[in-house]
């Protein structure tokens, strides 16, 4: 062997090959630097959507609730509105048969009564005649 050969095997600190630039151990020390401060942003992305992922899991949870209240109001409404729609159809009805009922007896009477025309309830429910004396309502009517 020859004598060169056995000093790297030696170990001796004097070969240049295991004496490091100390540009090339900056260069090394700055890459693991800089690759620890990649992976602590890394760590630090991943806990910010982590928390991200949970306040948006409590505002879908939260705006759920809300359409579910908002959809059993809407039910609710709808409900009572088929009620309401089905008593104006009702009334408009009895009210077509006491016309029919003046008409007749203003025939066989000859003398002038003063009919209302009753317009469509369902047609322009915005436009029917106000009635002379206030409707009064009791919030407990339409419990069933």
């Amino acid at each position: 062997m020859s004598t060169a050969h056995q000093n790297h095997n030696s170990g001796s600190d004097e070969d240049p090959r295991n004496v490091m630039d100390p540009r090339k151990k900056r260069r090394m020390l700055s890459n693991r630097e800089s690759a620890r401060r990649s992976r602590m942003r890394k760590q630090q992305h991943l806990d910010d959507l982590i928390t991200q992922l949970g306040q948006l899991k409590t505002d879908n949870n939260q705006i759920a609730a809300r359409v579910d209240v908002a959809t059993q109001h809407y039910m609710k409404l709808e409900s009572e509105n088929t009620i309401l729609r089905t008593q104006v159809m009702e009334l408009t009805e009895r009210l077509q048969s006491l016309n029919s009922v003046l008409h007749l007896m203003e025939e066989i009477s000859g003398m002038a009564m003063d009919i209302p025309e009753i317009p469509d309830p369902m047609m322009r429910p915005w436009q029917l005649p106000v009635p002379s004396q206030p409707i009064v309502a009791s919030a407990h009517m339409f419990q069933y």
